[in-house]
């Protein structure tokens, strides 16, 4: 592992930022909406710094597709924003996802419906793991719940967008997003790149490339479908990422992310203090969701307690991923003050 230095304070958003620059970010395009605005701000400074561009666009929607030329030439290029800023963006995120195209889209989400507002939530949850846009297709999604997990995950995200030719989504809340806490601003290895063989360059000295997602030709539309699900269970397979916290022998086991699964690990720790045997499964990948793990830990424990900073969406997945006659209870709140790891607590005790 490499020498990470000392740890610095940094917010969240800024963490990311420089993250993305040091994973090779050389173009972003974004538009101004709160929880997410430090992002930008950092880097219309940073990156002029190492030859870069930033620029600030129009809308979300020309965001999203300035990024998909960008990615279309070869470069390593990144867009951010808030829940109805990403739904603007989906018709985008599809074309990029049927283009085969490499991108990263970051959501420091609102609270919603509609315009919302600012307090934390995670109620992007369906959008993100769902693809959001039309047509069958996926994001691979990343969770982080730390400062660290923002710098991180953004150097993962660009490696596993470029590795799979796939748009990849950083889903952060207003608390990870806005906190600062003592991080490392340095990779942990050596940073991931690979050959761009389908970039469009003018056909300087190869046969013209058309980089597409409209296949008008007998069944070519319905080929590229098994194409993309192809990739997606290869994502599957080798792709799910997670964390555990005193599983081995727990009886119940919360299931949580980002700002909630903070919340929950000092649960854990407090109700183990009370002599409850509780643990903690932390998905790190939304999408690919950890449905092989969640199954096997099922096996020897029948009490699971989502908790969500929502009314419930990945107890969806969870319920779908436990073995049947597994009991799955379920505690959100979905945009007003933040609950306690006493709360949570109070809600176990009630199981």
């Amino acid at each position: 592992m490499a020498d990470r230095g000392p740890k610095k304070l940094v917010k969240g958003n800024v963490a990311l930022a420089e993250g993305a620059v040091q994973a090779g970010l050389r173009c972003y395009f974004g538009y101004p909406i709160t929880p997410q605005n430090e992002v930008p701000e950092y880097l219309s400074g940073r990156l002029p710094q190492v030859g870069g561009i930033f620029l600030q666009a129009e809308s979300e929607l020309a965001s999203i597709n300035m990024v998909l030329g960008a990615v279309a030439a070869g470069v390593r290029a990144m867009t951010s924003s808030s829940s109805p800023g990403i739904s603007l963006m989906q018709e985008g995120i599809s074309f990029l996802a049927g283009d085969q195209l490499p991108a990263v889209i970051v959501n420091v989400m609102r609270c919603g419906p509609g315009l919302g507002g600012i307090k934390t939530t995670q109620g992007d949850y369906y959008q993100a793991t769902r693809g959001g846009g039309h047509g069958d297709y996926r994001t691979i999604v990343l969770a982080p719940t730390t400062v660290q997990e923002m710098f991180d995950f953004a150097v993962l995200a660009f490696e596993l967008a470029d590795k799979y030719r796939n748009p990849v989504l950083i889903l952060a809340d207003a608390v990870i997003g806005q906190m600062a806490e003592g991080a490392y601003l340095v990779p942990d290895r050596p940073i991931v790149t690979v050959d761009k063989p389908y970039i469009v360059t003018g056909a300087q000295g190869r046969p013209p490339q058309n980089i597409r997602s409209m296949y008008l030709e007998g069944d070519d539309q319905e080929e590229l479908n098994y194409v993309l699900q192809d990739k997606y269970r290869l994502i599957e397979r080798d792709e799910v990422r997670y964390k555990t916290t005193q599983i081995d022998d727990a009886e119940t086991v919360l299931v949580a992310f980002g700002t909630a699964a903070r919340i929950a690990l000092s649960a854990v720790r407090e109700a183990r203090k009370m002599g409850m045997k509780v643990g903690l499964f932390r998905p790190v990948t939304l999408w690919p969701f950890p449905t092989p793990q969640l199954r096997e830990l099922s096996q020897r424990v029948n009490k699971f307690f989502d908790f969500e900073l929502n009314l419930g969406q990945m107890v969806d997945d969870v319920r779908a991923a436990v073995v049947p006659g597994t009991r799955v209870e379920f505690y959100g709140r979905p945009a007003g003050g933040l609950p306690t790891p006493a709360d949570v607590i109070q809600k176990l005790k009630e199981l």
